[in-house]
């Protein structure tokens, strides 16, 4: 039993930091406005394009939020999204091997960014180097869902195994 109760923890504790991840990535899209601002306030002072970038899409929030607050609502289901797929991530963290499915959904998800990125990026004239950190989401997203979902198979034979039900 205690390498059974060994690998649930283990993916226990992956599943966690996923869950973290999607809970940030949601409470941060709440406050797009002021997270710029803040970040703008404290940027170097250069010419940069990453620094045009950031500072041409706060104009255009701030402006936005001004003149038409009804369209950061669409920012807010963004948020609650985020917030409710991490809730379903709950299912995985209790039992792993019955809810398999919910880590297979994650690991489509993380792979469904790359084209979302690349052809809605191209759409928006988002700059490239940006399609690529919306990427970095999906790639740093499966990373830990491909452990938890090899885990979990291990752990479904670990129970064959002992005859033991999940």
């Amino acid at each position: 039993m205690n390498n059974i109760q060994q690998q649930k923890r283990g993916i226990q504790r992956w599943l966690v930091l996923f869950i973290i991840g999607l809970m940030l990535s949601g409470i941060t899209a709440f406050a797009i406005e002021t997270e710029l601002a803040w970040v703008l306030s404290w940027w170097p002072e250069n010419s940069s394009s990453f620094h045009y970038w950031l500072l041409k899409c706060h104009v255009a929030i701030s402006e936005t939020n001004l003149h038409y607050p009804y369209i950061a609502y669409g920012y807010d289901w963004l948020a609650f999204a985020h917030l409710v797929i991490a809730v379903a991530f709950i299912g995985p963290l209790r039992d792993p091997v019955r809810n398999i499915w919910v880590i297979e959904f994650g690991m489509i998800a993380c792979g469904m960014v790359f084209p979302l990125a690349f052809i809605a990026g191209y759409i928006r004239q988002i700059p490239f180097y940006w399609q690529l950190i919306d990427c970095s989401f999906g790639l740093l997203g499966i990373i830990p869902l491909v452990i938890c979902y090899k885990r979990t198979l291990q752990l479904q034979k670990l129970y064959s195994h002992k005859n033991i039900q999940a």
